[in-house]
């Protein structure tokens, strides 16, 4: 049991840590731990999809907030490049957060608070694009084993 609580508590530290600007890989750790039968699947799948969710939201907050610094020289995003992710994301909108599962989505996450995005609406399509990247990881992951 408490090997349980602890593989899923390292799989949701991962996988927040993987939402964010760390250099964690959460889809080795949840491949391990479906593969050695440590938790049922769908619960892999919750458990992954709440940490990378939440890691979502700091960078989001992060976005929010990131504006009051915008000027600063020390600011680690050139003004341009920064314009440049606005005037995108003001075209494609907020269904690039369908693409945050993807290893460059952490980048939409951020902008999407830059922009203001609805918190609601933020969560509804995030949830939905990182857990349908766990679910289609865990079916994989299933269909290939023996």
């Amino acid at each position: 049991m408490w090997a349980e609580i602890s593989a899923l508590a390292s799989l949701f530290v991962v996988a927040f840590g993987a939402a964010t600007i760390l250099p964690f890989q959460s889809e080795i750790l949840f491949v391990g731990l479906q593969a050695g039968g440590v938790s049922p699947p769908w619960l892999l799948v919750v458990v992954a999809s709440l940490g990378n969710t939440l890691g979502a939201v700091v960078n989001y907050v992060m976005g929010i907030w990131i504006e009051h610094f915008r000027h600063r020289r020390w600011f680690p995003v050139r003004e341009a490049d920064l314009d440049r992710a606005q005037r995108w994301y003001a075209r494609w909108g907020v269904w690039t957060l369908l693409l945050s599962w993807a290893p460059f989505g952490d980048a939409f996450t951020v902008v999407a608070g830059i922009m203001r995005t609805p918190p609601w609406l933020f969560l509804v399509l995030v949830t939905a694009a990182k857990t349908g990247r766990y679910a289609a990881l865990a079916w994989a992951t299933g269909a290939v084993s023996p």
